[in-house]
């Protein structure tokens, strides 16, 4: 069996914090998914997914990265991405990815980057 661990660190409100571990392939993806997808469900339509400890990353990962970045945007939520691996980024930006899934340096980068919009939007 392919080592994937999703593990949600922060959930407040409708903010949650994923990190990901392993490597996301045929056999991790759908793992990934219904996992992240779980969140969205418990109301969490924002989602973060911390990448910095991805191995791996095949078109079953970046397939299941644009399923969840469709189900944040229909919940009126949002995907962005944290610690992206330098490899996994080259292909996010070669695929055109990059342009719907923003990235940010680290996972607290993100959660400030989030804190901002939110307070942005209520102003």
């Amino acid at each position: 069996m392919t080592d994937f661990r999703l593990t949600a660190q922060h959930t407040d409100g409708d903010l949650a914090l994923a990190h990901i571990a392993g490597q996301l392939d045929i056999a991790t993806a759908p793992r990934l998914r219904t996992q992240a997808l779980a969140l969205i469900e418990q109301g969490h339509r924002h989602l973060i997914l911390d990448l910095g400890a991805v191995t791996f990353c095949d078109s079953s990962g970046f397939n299941a990265l644009v399923g969840i970045y469709r189900c944040a945007k229909t919940a009126n939520g949002t995907l962005v991405l944290a610690a992206v691996p330098d490899r996994l980024q080259r292909m996010l930006d070669l695929t055109g990815l990059s342009a719907l899934l923003p990235a940010h340096p680290t996972a607290a980068h993100a959660l400030v980057a989030h804190t901002r919009s939110q307070d942005a939007a209520t102003a």
